[in-house]
């Protein structure tokens, strides 16, 4: 920045409007001429607007169905936890990659036969695989999804 590059206006007064022919901007005060946003008071119009025909929104197409912004639970078979000894969480689903990250809820369904003896840590289990897990001597406990940790501030 250089002292004759500053702009200074001390004294810069606000352009007047419609003040004649010799000002400027005087008779249609750079509104054009006629329509509704050169008459005088409000002429906000509503978002999606086009000149009277038929809005935005009601123009484009849409598409068909629902979406859901609730993620559904993953799924993981008792089956697949026959290689899983001990304590089996989300962290330890996620490792055996039967599930993409930890951080998702999980339902246990049954299917095969479970012949390792596990406790279960996950949100969601099915009757039948609930009962699986207990005749082979392990057990189920209802826990919440993990949350992700916060991005800590790096300096």
């Amino acid at each position: 920045m250089k002292y004759n590059d500053l702009e200074v206006n001390k004294n810069a007064r606000p352009s007047r409007k419609g003040r004649g022919i010799a000002a400027g901007q005087g008779k249609t005060a750079g509104r054009g001429t006629k329509g509704q946003k050169s008459r005088a008071g409000h002429h906000k119009m509503p978002a999606g607007f086009m000149g009277g025909q038929r809005a935005m929104m009601q123009a484009v197409p849409k598409l068909k169905g629902f979406k859901s912004f609730h993620p559904k639970a993953e799924v993981v078979y008792t089956d697949r936890l026959n290689d899983l000894k001990g304590k089996i969480d989300n962290f330890a689903l996620a490792k055996a990659e039967l599930i993409s990250t930890p951080f998702a809820k999980v339902k246990v369904i049954s299917r095969g036969e479970l012949s390792a003896k596990i406790n279960l840590e996950t949100q969601f289990v099915s009757k039948t695989a609930k009962a699986a897990i207990e005749k082979a001597g392990g057990s189920f406990k209802k826990v919440e999804v993990p949350k992700k940790p916060k991005a800590t501030e790096q300096k």
